[in-house]
Formats: structure tokens, C-alpha cells, sequence
């Protein structure tokens, strides 16, 4: 069959969305389907192209048996409101050719990936002019978010953006989202429920197993092997409420048992680096490449996962499936009710947003209690490998079985995760 997908951001993108539609890509040409991809160069989460990819600003490549299409983007120094939405229409311009050319190839199924929706309009025509199923998958209201936490501001804009938007939605045949609470949204926004789909974020769950010996890892750091290590691994965006982990270092400074490890890139670096400065008992690296990723993980004795009041309902953080995959509990920050204290309430502990000291209790209270650690770590491990593990969900949400895999399956919600009714 012929897919053809239109996301902004793709691989080599180690994080977020650029990382989980290079890995469908590519699993989908694997199994012997014509894959093409609209894509921007790369350049997250450091908000910077990277050089390789500035020249020519239109390009053709192929990538792990995928026909990638690259179309330039700009891409703001420090991304504001307004610089943000220049930044998703600039790509939706010069990505409207590329995508209006595949119709000449003929494509049975066109999918959009959310961000960016301004996008999702050239996916569309382009598959009722070729005669495929629309799919829209929404990896990040990024709508809601932007009022919400204030990046773009007005009732009136507000009504409007969210019209709009909902006209979309409805116009494809099939619209997808990672999360039940982004499930259920859907379904608020008025998206017929024999449309929505559940489509998870996956790991690999061969690739981060909690046994992988990470002792090289702390050598390196010069972390001790019976220290407490509690690791953020991920973009460093606003989005996370990151300034809580050096606040929280604060507070156990008088622990040398302890160390806080943060490793990423993105626009929160120099603030964390600055609030860090001072903390022998905080250590920032660069994002490592996939290969070491599982060690990484492992090298951790709980995880971190800080979200900001904001956001925490409306995304489900992609990094928490190779946290829980690495079998390590986890700490959270997030509101009662929200999926992600679903999730975590479940192998590991969830505080208030922006509540330094909850934060640092959870880690000492997780530090001095190995039995504890051990226990929620076995249930993080069972939860990824039952709902999160890479190939089935794929398969489940592509059923080999059907002609040229017109069928779009869903895929049962886990047993934590509930729709309301019609």
C-alpha cells in the first residue's frame, strides 16, 4: 500500500514527535509498504536546523527504505506565541507543493500528524484528490495548550481557532490521539466516536530492559554505585515545569546519597544550567544518542517527569513509556484525575505541579525505601510492556489482515483508561 505522511518534525529527531513518525515509517516500509514522508529538516529540540540540513532548502532523501521529502522551515531563536504560529505556517507554505505532488502518485492513505494542524488542510485535499482515507493523529492539542498556558492570548481568537479547528476535525475519516483523556477530548470537540481511534506513544521494550548495566554510565559521571540517582531525560521545554528539579535539589542538598541527573536539550537550558549552578548535587548533560539510551535509563533509580499545571491534561509525555520500560518508579507532577496520575499513581508516586518540596520528599521517601522502589519499578515494567510495547500496538493499529489496510483498527484502552459514554 501507499502511505503517505505529513509531520513536521521527523527523524533523526531523537525526541517527541520527529522520533515516534520515524520509527511508524520505517516500520511500515519494513513490512514491504511505499512510504513517503512531508517533512521539515530537523531541528528539535534545540530550535536550531541542524547544519547538515540547511542546504538545499528542498531535498530528497531515503532513509531506512523511506522516501523522506524535506520542505524549509523557519524556525524562531526564542519561540513565542506569535513566533511559534509564524514558525508551524511557514512549513504549512512550503510543504503545500510537496504534498499537492503526491496526488499524482496516488496514494491510498494520507496521515497527518498533529502538531502541526495548520498542516492537516493540505493533507486533506490531498486525499480526497487521490481518492485515500484521511487520517488525522493528534499527538498535542497544541491549540488548547497555547491559550492555556498563555502563548496565545484573546476570547474572541480563542472561539475562532477552536471553530476552526473542530470544522477540521470532522472532515477526516479517521482522527487518532495517544492518551483516553485526549480520547475523550476528541469526543468533546465533537468528533464522532466511530472515527476516534486510540494510537499510544511505544517503546521498545527490547531495546530498554531494566537488567542493562549501567554502571559504565555513573563511572563516567563520577556517580557513586550505591548512590540514589534520580534522572529527567528528555526536551528541556516549557512545557514540563522543569525549574522544579533544581528547586528540589535544593532542598536535599544536605543528601550525598542523592544526585539528580538532567539530560536534554531545548529553550529551558540556559535557565536550568543557571539555577544548577551552584548544586554539586545536580549534573546536566546532553541528550544522548539512541544506542546509549537504555543505559541511561537504567542508570536511574527514579524518574522524573514534571509537568506544568497548564498542560498536564491535555499531553500524555511521550518519555514516560521508556521510563516505565526501564522498570524504575517514577515521579510525577500532575493534578488529581489527569491520565498521567492514572498512569503513575500506579508504579510510582504523583505530586502537586510546581510543588518543590512535595517533589523532593517523593525522592527521599523513594531513596530510603528500596523494597518500595523495587515493587513500583516490577509494576512500571508490567504496565510498559502491556500497553506501550512497539510492535503490537502497531500492529493493532494497522490490522495486517485487511485489504491494503483501508481498515484503521482501534485499539482497546488499558484497563486504567475509561471513554464516556455516547
Amino acid at each position: 500500500m501507499k502511505v503517505l505522511i505529513c509531520s513536521t518534525n521527523f527523524s533523526p529527531e531523537p525526541l517527541g514527535i520527529g522520533k515516534y513518525s520515524g520509527e511508524m515509517a520505517a516500520w511500515l516500509a519494513a513490512r514491504g509498504h511505499d512510504v513517503r514522508v512531508i517533512a521539515a529538516p530537523p531541528y528539535y529540540p534545540a530550535w536550531r536546523v541542524w547544519s547538515e540540513f540547511r542546504r538545499p532548502f528542498y531535498r530528497r532523501e531515503q532513509w531506512k527504505g523511506v522516501d523522506v521529502w524535506r520542505a524549509p522551515i523557519w524556525v524562531p531563536r526564542r519561540p513565542t506565541g506569535l513566533t511559534r504560529v509564524l514558525h508551524l505556517f511557514s512549513f504549512a507554505l512550503t510543504s503545500l507543493p510537496l504534498m499537492l505532488r503526491q496526488v499524482f502518485w496516488g496514494p491510498d492513505l494520507v496521515l497527518s500528524v498533529a502538531p502541526a494542524l495548520i498542516c492537516a488542510p493540505a493533507a486533506l485535499l490531498t486525499a480526497r484528490l487521490s481518492g485515500a482515507r484521511a487520517w488525522l493523529h493528534v499527538q498535542d492539542f497544541e491549540v488548547d495548550v497555547a491559550f492555556r498556558m498563555g502563548l496565545l492570548r484573546g476570547s474572541l481568537l480563542q472561539r475562532a481557532v477552536q471553530r476552526m479547528e473542530a470544522l477540521l476535525f470532522h472532515r477526516f475519516d479517521v482522527v487518532s490521539s495517544i492518551s483516553g483523556r485526549m480520547i475523550e477530548r476528541l469526543l468533546r470537540k465533537g468528533v464522532p466516536r466511530e472515527r476516534v481511534r486510540y494510537f499510544p506513544n511505544w517503546v521498545d521494550v527490547g531495546h530498554i530492559k531494566p537488567t542493562m548495566a549501567a554502571a559504565d554510565f555513573r563511572r563516567q559521571l563520577g556517580i557513586s554505585p550505591d548512590a540514589i540517582v534520580a534522572l529527567f531525560s528528555g526536551t528541556l521545554g516549557g512545557k514540563q515545569g522543569l525549574s522544579i528539579i533544581p528547586e528540589a535539589a535544593r532542598m536535599v542538598a544536605n543528601r550525598p546519597d542523592i544526585t539528580f541527573v538532567i539530560c536534554g536539550d531545548g529553550m529551558m537550558k540556559r535557565e536550568l544550567t543557571e539555577a544548577s549552578k551552584d548544586l554539586g548535587n545536580v549534573i546536566l548533560l546532553p541528550l544522548q544518542p539512541f544506542e546509549r539510551l537504555g543505559d541511561l535509563l537504567c542508570m536511574a533509580d527514579i524518574h522524573l517527569l514534571p509537568q506544568s499545571v497548564g498542560a498536564s491534561d491535555l499531553v500524555l509525555p511521550s518519555k514516560l513509556s521508556g521510563m516505565l520500560a526501564s522498570g524504575r518508579p517514577v515521579v510525577a507532577t500532575c493534578n488529581p484525575g489527569t491520565e498521567l496520575d492514572s498512569v503513575v499513581s500506579q508504579c510510582g508516586i504523583v505530586v502537586p505541579p510546581q510543588h518543590a518540596p512535595a517533589l523532593a520528599d517523593a525522592v527521599t521517601r523513594l531513596a530510603d525505601d528500596p523494597a518500595l522502589r523495587h515493587e513500583l519499578g516490577l509494576r512500571a515494567r508490567q504496565y510498559a510492556e502491556s500497553n506501550f510495547e512497539q510492535t503490537a500496538v502497531l500492529e493493532r493499529m494497522f490490522e495486517r489482515d485487511e485489504p491494503e489496510m483501508r481498515q484503521i483498527s482501534p485499539i482497546s484502552l488499558p484497563e486504567s483508561i475509561s471513554l464516556p459514554e455516547s
